[in-house]
């Protein structure tokens, strides 16, 4: 079974989840994630890590996933995100794969690695689903707390409208659930490119402090050949 990052929800968690929320901030409404092109992408992998092996075909089963999702309603794009992401990547913290207390990895490093932590489940659904076109501000980072395993976990969260009830995408469960039904988890605050919100409200919270790892993040993208703008 796939475990939850392993931290404790202390201080110093807390304080770097509020700095993901801020990084998160400074990918605005308007950001335009043009079309990818995968050829190049791979191309640039193997530049960097030489032959990709097994992982090459979990990029091309990428972009196969948005060319076939693309013109699916954004529930069945969410169903379809969230499964392809939970069977491709196994959980593993950033200790082990990166041997750095906090990695940020982009969804090509996740898929090159086949693992990563829960902020890379999330980070790669996020931008895969908006790739797809689904608004910013339908979509959250949440931050909770696991309570089963007593430990900090990140999940993604999407909001039909500003108040419906939000459905969870999380690797822990392989089913999407609304927010309601995960009575196993405890939200702390969710953020998206619109601002940060504190648990049952819809009222925005902006900060516009910079965050270099997220900057760092959007650069390597770049630099893997995605088209990614910052709003």
């Amino acid at each position: 079974m796939l475990q939850p990052r392993q931290c404790e929800p202390g201080r110093a968690t807390r304080g770097a989840a509020f700095r993901f929320a801020c990084a998160l901030l400074l990918l605005g409404l308007g950001s335009a994630l043009a079309n990818w092109e995968f050829a190049l992408i791979i191309e640039k992998a193997e530049s960097r890590y030489g032959s990709l092996g097994a992982a090459k075909q979990r990029v091309q089963a990428w972009d196969e996933l948005i060319q076939a999702s693309s013109g699916l309603a954004e529930n069945q794009q969410l169903a379809e995100v969230n499964r392809f992401f939970n069977r491709q990547l196994r959980f593993t913290d950033d200790i082990r794969l990166w041997r750095a207390n906090d990695y940020w990895a982009t969804p090509i490093e996740a898929l090159v690695k086949g693992a990563g932590d829960c902020e890379d489940y999330s980070i790669a659904k996020y931008f895969t689903l908006r790739r797809l076109g689904i608004p910013s501000e339908k979509l959250r980072i949440t931050y909770v707390k696991a309570l089963r395993q007593n430990q900090a976990h990140m999940v993604l969260t999407y909001y039909s409208s500003p108040a419906a009830e939000p459905l969870v995408l999380d690797n822990l469960i392989g089913e999407i659930r609304p927010a309601s039904q995960r009575k196993d988890l405890l939200p702390v605050y969710a953020f998206n490119a619109e601002g940060l919100y504190l648990p049952g409200s819809n009222s925005k919270k902006s900060d516009s402090k910079k965050l270099s790892r997220w900057q760092d993040l959007l650069q390597k993208m770049r630099a893997e050949g995605f088209a990614i703008g910052e709003g």
